[in-house]
């Protein structure tokens, strides 16, 4: 260090000082045989992964909401609080909380980001919070299908978000799914990795669309035109800060608006301690699965079934239910319930398909709605009798103080007719 001191910056002298205590440090380090050392004064730097910043359908805003989901976790351990719409917008510099929901609802669509559980209080049942997982990478389906237990419903609910582009990539990312399922693609496969990566790297450096992870080459098309003929158009860009005075003076205002965008809870299918039984408006009667059919199972088992004739849906379903229910008396399992129902509805379309285990599935539906019908006719029967049998006696109490009226009165008691008598028996 140099002997003058004079005019030297407070920051300096401490500098110093933390160099002087490094190689104090250093020289008291005996075990090291490689004394150099080296010291940062710099700003603290963070890596992000190429394909975050590079992904052709995350707008900036997504992007950088991503990375300050990353920082949070950095800072504060890989097992940490998510950090609230209001966080977000304050450290992303976004003026409006809607806009941070917006960006989050595209980040799980495209499954960047799982909503993995909801938390609820044991006693109250009261929500208490959600539990997220942030990925380096978007997941495959099957992952996504596994760690989100409501992703279909989420899509599906999605396209009629309050955002234009929430509705574009949910619509996106359904459409990729069915144009794989109509070409024969088992969706939930799982590819290598490496492919995926490569796939996605050329889908970035080609001018030509191609797949990238959870969108086709043909849906990459579309949205790459929608960008291009919005970008010209300011509306609709919340994502897009406007300077102003009043952001200047205080760039982490943010305006109240809605934090609620993932919040996705309501299903496509009524749960029973049987059966699952499709409320699409397009089936009619109603499909009933399989009780082993997870929600999103369902949800994809409706777009397998949407590439066959309406009249084999319902058998096919019966005749996965009784592979399923074959496993007890020994049969090997179904690992996979999704692709053998791919092949069901294969084999229907190539008009192979013949009902076999499904029969005794069908069967048993039959007896089990014939049963409920005659309970119900039971049921009505019983209430009939019960209102003639009260009418009676509202009829009869009616009649009995007239009676007594009349005989305390000493007046002469009218007896009923041979008519009047053969009518009150016959009620």
């Amino acid at each position: 260090m140099g002997d003058s001191s004079q005019g030297l910056r407070p920051q300096t002298h401490a500098l110093d000082a933390l160099i002087q205590a490094t190689i104090e440090r250093a020289q008291r380090d005996s075990s090291s045989t490689h004394a150099d050392t080296m010291l940062f004064m710099g700003n603290r730097h963070q890596s992000f992964p190429t394909l975050v910043v590079q992904d052709p359908v995350l707008e900036p805003v997504d992007k950088l909401v991503w990375m300050v989901i990353m920082l949070q976790a950095r800072e504060t351990g890989t097992n940490t609080a998510f950090p609230s719409y209001e966080t977000l917008a304050k450290k992303t510099n976004v003026s409006s909380t809607s806009t941070i929901s917006r960006a989050i609802a595209i980040l799980r669509a495209t499954r960047w980001l799982t909503l993995c559980a909801r938390l609820r209080d044991d006693a109250s049942g009261r929500f208490r919070g959600n539990v997220y997982a942030l990925h380096d990478e978007p997941l495959p389906l099957a992952d996504a299908l596994h760690l989100d237990p409501d992703y279909m419903t989420f899509l599906r609910q999605s396209l009629t978000h309050h955002h234009a582009r929430v509705r574009l990539v949910a619509k996106g990312v359904l459409d990729t799914i069915d144009e794989d399922i109509h070409e024969g693609i088992d969706i939930c496969a799982q590819g290598h990795p490496l492919e995926r990566r490569m796939q996605a790297v050329e889908a970035i450096q080609q001018d030509s669309p191609r797949r990238y992870f959870a969108f086709s080459a043909k849906v990459m098309t579309r949205l790459r035109n929608v960008v291009v003929e919005t970008s010209s158009d300011h509306q609709d860009q919340i994502s897009k800060l406007e300077i102003s005075h009043d952001q200047i003076l205080n760039p982490q205002k943010s305006k109240s608006g809605s934090s609620c965008s993932s919040s996705y809870i309501n299903t496509t299918t009524t749960k029973t301690t049987e059966t699952k039984i499709s409320n699409r408006p397009e089936a009619d009667p109603p499909l009933i699965y399989p009780k082993r059919l997870s929600e999103n199972q369902c949800e994809l088992a409706d777009r397998y079934l949407n590439t066959v004739t309406a009249e084999v849906r319902q058998p096919i379903l019966d005749e996965l239910e009784g592979r399923l229910r074959s496993e007890q008396k020994g049969m090997k399992p179904v690992y996979d319930e999704l692709r053998f129902l791919h092949y069901l509805c294969r084999a229907a379309n190539k008009g192979e398909f013949v009902p076999n285990l499904g029969i005794k599935v069908r069967g048993e539906r039959i007896e089990r709605e014939q049963a409920q019908l005659r309970h119900a006719k039971q049921q009505m029967a019983s209430l009939a009798e019960a209102k003639r049998r009260e009418e009676y006696r509202s009829t009869t109490s009616g009649k009995n103080p007239l009676a007594e009226i009349r005989k305390k009165l000493h007046m002469p008691v009218r007896e009923r007719t041979e008519d009047e008598n053969a009518g009150h028996r016959s009620k």
